[in-house]
């Protein structure tokens, strides 16, 4: 693991490699998976550091980390959920969702959605 985890992250690894190597699953690559799936969830929660700025600007909404936006669990929801949760939302909410959805998945039914 990298310098700096979390030591929760540090028992995330441990218990992944160990479950890999009990169950045979990725022979020989067991530490490296594990690495990969704790630093991805590290990323994910914004425990990692920054990358570096891209020469594309982009706005401040399109940055903010799915834990910031108005509907809980965004990410992992359908076209047709997003759809039946924007009614109460406000007009700068479906911009900070529109701003993330064009900087992350661009899912065409979303995007109309927020637009109407």
């Amino acid at each position: 693991m990298p310098v700096g985890a979390s030591p929760r992250r540090e028992r995330e690894f441990k218990q992944l490699e160990k479950e890999f190597k009990q169950e045979g699953r990725y022979p020989g690559r067991e530490e490296e998976v594990a690495a990969r799936i704790v630093n991805k969830q590290r990323a994910q929660a914004g425990e990692t550091r920054a990358a570096p700025e891209r020469k594309k600007a982009s706005s401040p909404a399109s940055d903010a980390p799915a834990s910031d936006l108005p509907i809980a669990g965004y990410q992992h929801l359908t076209v047709a959920q997003i759809r039946d949760r924007l009614g109460g939302l406000s007009d700068a909410q479906r911009q900070r969702l529109h701003a993330y959805e064009v900087a992350h998945k661009k899912r065409k039914g979303v995007l109309q959605a927020l637009q109407a």
